[in-house]
């Protein structure tokens, strides 16, 4: 993928050298809560209010996060990006100015406004509107932010662990977040939402994300359509490398290689075949009518 001479986007939210994000509660919100439950015994009300705090403790909630102290508030570690992640951090910059230039001209043909959305690069963990996640969960989209959350990290891990290197492989994953935040603007991900609440098991919430999935794989797809319809960009073996990602992380290649063996209920992105088949229906097509996955 020839993107060095490509616009940046000025969407991307950097946070990596604010390193690994450590919530309150850890060693030193335990330092806090020894002293301030001795204090709190010595009275009725006092032991009221530990009770209270312990039981708030227990059911998620941090007692301490309501004392307006520098201890309470979620803590990083400072670190500075390589120079090799500086390199991917532009790579990412210019990908999203992509989806940004296709998707508005997308919507515009509609007769919509695409409400573009932040990309937040992390190290290690980070807290998103859609709560606390670190870099093992991989890129995700939230849609209450409308942010899509990346460590760069998952990419050497695309490479060496999944075997899917390539730059076009990145590419592929990042358009397909945007594909969930396509989804969350045209009320796509409020539908599925709702209709994995009602659901009658798990089995069948989980294939109904799995239709949710498709569809971003698709329109990565339809992303890589028109980036391919410029005619500059894209290079001999791009589509390829999408095609070995989307392969790389099907469900069952990934159950197969953790545990051995198959379970097609338990799946909630699509076999390897199916999301390679709906990123080349996209890509394809360049249609998002192509993209009814029946979700």
């Amino acid at each position: 993928m020839k993107w060095e001479d490509l616009r940046r986007s000025g969407n991307i939210e950097d946070m990596r050298s604010r390193g690994p994000v450590r919530g309150v509660g850890g060693r030193g919100g335990m330092r806090l809560l020894f002293p301030l439950a001795k204090m709190l015994i010595g009275s009725k009300i006092g032991r009221i209010v530990l009770v209270i705090g312990v039981v708030a403790y227990f059911m998620g909630f941090n007692p301490l996060a309501l004392l307006d102290t520098p201890s309470a508030a979620p803590q990083s570690t400072q670190m500075a990006p390589s120079t090799q992640e500086n390199d991917s951090a532009a790579f990412v910059s210019a990908v999203l100015a992509q989806t940004e230039d296709v998707w508005n001209a997308q919507f515009a043909a509609a007769g919509a406004a695409y409400r573009e959305p932040k990309l937040v690069l992390f190290r290690g963990s980070v807290q998103s509107a859609c709560g606390y996640a670190d870099a093992q969960v991989g890129p995700f989209y939230c849609p209450v932010d409308q942010k899509v959350y990346l460590d760069l990290g998952f990419f050497d891990e695309l490479s060496r662990r999944h075997g899917a290197p390539g730059d076009f492989a990145q590419a592929y994953v990042i358009a397909h977040e945007i594909g969930h935040h396509v989804q969350n603007l045209v009320g796509t991900l409020n539908k599925s939402h709702q209709a994995k609440q009602t659901a009658h098991s798990g089995t069948q919430a989980n294939a109904i994300q799995v239709k949710v999935e498709l569809q971003a794989d698709c329109y990565a797809g339809i992303w890589a359509h028109y980036v391919n319809a410029e005619g500059t960009i894209l290079e001999a073996g791009d589509i390829e490398e999408a095609l070995r990602a989307a392969s790389a992380i099907g469900d069952d290649t990934l159950q197969k290689k953790a545990q051995g063996y198959v379970v097609p209920d338990t799946f909630t992105h699509g076999s390897s075949a199916e999301r390679m088949q709906w990123f080349q229906r996209g890509f394809q097509s360049g249609q998002l009518q192509a993209c009814n996955t029946g979700v």
